[in-house]
């Protein structure tokens, strides 16, 4: 008779592996896809642009490469002081010192160039030195401006250099007199093709054509003493108003013409 209970059969070590190693891998494979599908979304991300250095890098990456400036050609140059000229070309490299260039009021860093003499520093500063190019890069500067810009940072470090002025208006020429009376009337027309683009305005500091509180101070100066001024020029105003082919006489009946308008008698 058969034995009514049958034997279980009994599992070898080799199949117990298998069998835990099968019951593994489903896990193992999902947690595989799910790192995945996260180092995958993360990648999608954008960068943090909240941050200070985020920030900036964004601003460096979209900075214009060049600035492009509209500059009329007939308006007269205005010269700029010191300051104007070191805020505008010098402070890229002597405010922080990059390249070499000593630090703006530091007096440790001026000290030896300014025992070369002003002179000097001005030759330096316009012919350019080791890494600095001449006029700083801007080569529109004038030698005036640049001998402001000199003075400005080598005072500010303890020097005292005394920067240049603005030229002092010619002397009359000889035979330039009150002799020929001025005609305002044709003076008028002579205004309107020449003078009227700074004195309509008051542009670069010009007296406004009819302003009798600017032209007040002009006028005690005298007709001979404005009409060399409109002839030789003076501060901002070119020689003959930026006309080179303007007459004398017709020059003279443009001044008699804004002499009269600002309230002044012939």
């Amino acid at each position: 008779m058969a034995d009514s209970h049958a034997k279980m059969t009994q599992a070898t070590p080799q199949e117990v592996i298998i069998s835990v190693l099968a019951g593994l891998f489903a896990p193992l494979l999902a947690i595989f896809l799910i790192v995945m599908l996260i180092f995958s979304i993360q990648d999608k991300h954008l960068p943090d642009t909240s941050s200070e250095a985020a920030q900036k890098a964004t601003l460096e990456r979209i900075k214009p490469f060049a600035h492009l400036v509209a500059v009329d050609a007939n308006a007269p140059k205005v010269e700029k002081s010191g300051q104007e000229v070191f805020d505008a070309v010098c402070a890229t490299c002597h405010t922080p010192g990059a390249l070499g260039a000593p630090k703006f009021g530091n007096k440790a860093d001026w000290g030896p160039r300014i025992s070369q003499g002003y002179e000097t520093l001005i030759k330096h500063a316009t012919e350019g030195i080791r890494q600095m190019p001449p006029r700083g890069g801007d080569g529109d500067l004038s030698d005036t401006e640049v001998a402001r810009a000199v003075a400005y940072m080598a005072d500010a470090a303890g020097a005292t250099f005394k920067a240049p002025e603005a030229a002092a208006p010619a002397a009359p020429a000889a035979g330039v007199t009150a002799s020929a009376k001025p005609d305002p009337a044709k003076g008028k027309a002579v205004y309107e093709a020449t003078c009227a683009a700074c004195h309509a305005t008051g542009v670069a500091g010009a007296p406004k054509a009819g302003d009798k509180a600017a032209w007040g101070p002009r006028i005690s100066q005298g007709y001979e003493t404005l009409y060399s001024h409109a002839l030789n020029g003076i501060r901002a105003m070119p020689a003959k108003g930026g006309n080179a082919g303007l007459s004398e006489a017709d020059l003279a009946d443009a001044v008699g013409f804004l002499m009269t308008q600002g309230g002044g008698k012939l």
